[in-house]
């Protein structure tokens, strides 16, 4: 498994983590990770255990993991040095409470809240500090995933059922917690719901479920007043005996499903099927996510991570700036979307 930061374009692309089963965790600079000989890692060794999941604070500073033989979670402090990571300490280890496999695990942007959810219906939500600050039944028989958006404002979970669900957790303005509500639900799949995925602003979300199809959906919605997400778009993707994972691009524009060994890259505006990297692993993908700037897409198996030209994505935003061309554009614009188009066709050359 591996996390993504969410954090302003300005810092984007900075820090990836990836537990491994030989007890440790390595922090990865993405400043230079197209080059072998300047790419830089910094690694956290877990005594005695293992992590499966984690997640990163936005302090910049600290790691929570989830410990597989112990499985609780645990926190783990770092000092900088010249700019790097130095020295990493642990911190406090927060209260076991199921004896489940966990299957979703987060914090939010905020800062304000984790997230634990294990396969059976149960799923809690942490401060910082280690309390628990509330117990959510997922009401879903299995859950299958469980992920926090990239606002830090909702959490969504699914699993056996055919409807993904969806909460807010609510804060006060003083940053108090108050309750967690369910907001809305992803409907219109015949079957269980392998996995869900948010774009960057929330506005997007997807799933992929054992029926054989994915969905996107437009989440831009006010559910206090009744609205309901729409299904945008529905695809086929290929089924294997394994279950699916699902990735969304920042934009939504970019769909990418893993089933065993291979990853799917889809259109958001076509629902076509772009490109199928095969046998990626030896072993099934465990993970998949997009950058947060959307030029990569990276997937975990085995004992690596491989990262990948997202070119479907500059297809996509190519075909949506030469659409805007021919709207009525300030030169200004229009000069800098032609650029653009370039820039992206020369790029795209190298694929070709």
């Amino acid at each position: 498994m591996f996390s993504r930061e969410n954090v302003q374009r300005r810092n984007v692309h900075r820090r990836n983590r990836y537990p491994a089963r030989d007890r440790s965790i390595l922090i990865w600079s993405c400043a230079h990770l197209d080059n072998a000989k300047t790419r830089k890692s910094f690694r956290i060794n877990v005594e005695y255990d293992s992590a499966t999941k984690l997640a990163w604070n936005p302090d910049d500073r600290t790691i929570a993991i989830h410990k597989l033989a112990e499985n609780c979670v645990e926190i783990y402090k770092m000092d900088k040095k010249d700019g790097w990571f130095a020295r990493p300490s642990k911190g406090i280890c927060y209260p076991k409470v199921t004896n489940n496999d966990i299957v979703g695990f987060g914090i939010s942007c905020t800062g304000r809240f984790m997230m634990s959810c294990d396969n059976g219906t149960d799923l809690y939500l942490w401060d910082v500090k280690g309390n628990q600050l509330d117990k959510i039944d997922t009401y879903l028989m299995n859950t299958y995933s469980a992920k926090i958006s990239p606002c830090g404002r909702f959490i969504a979970a699914c699993g056996f059922a055919p409807d993904c669900k969806v909460w807010e957790v609510k804060f006060s303005k003083t940053g108090e917690y108050q309750k967690t509500i369910r907001a809305f639900d992803l409907s219109g799949h015949s079957s269980g719901i392998y996995d869900v995925a948010f774009d960057q602003d929330t506005s997007h979300m997807a799933t992929v479920s054992k029926d054989g199809t994915w969905k996107l959906f437009d989440t831009r919605i006010e559910y206090e007043k009744g609205q309901s997400p729409r299904c945008l778009r529905t695809g086929k993707y290929t089924q294997s005996p394994q279950s699916s994972l699902i990735a969304l691009s920042i934009n939504a524009e970019v769909i990418a499903i893993a089933t065993g060994r291979n990853v799917e890259i889809f259109s958001g505006s076509t629902g076509e099927c772009d490109a199928t990297l095969k046998h990626v692993f030896e072993g099934a993908v465990v993970a998949i996510t997009f950058d947060p700037m959307g030029k990569f897409l990276f997937a975990a198996g085995d004992r690596y991570v491989r990262m990948y030209h997202n070119v479907t994505g500059y297809k996509e935003t190519n075909l949506n700036m030469q659409a805007k061309l021919k709207t009525n554009l300030t030169s200004a614009t229009r000069e800098r979307l032609e650029k653009q188009v370039e820039e992206n066709m020369e790029f795209l050359k190298k694929f070709s």
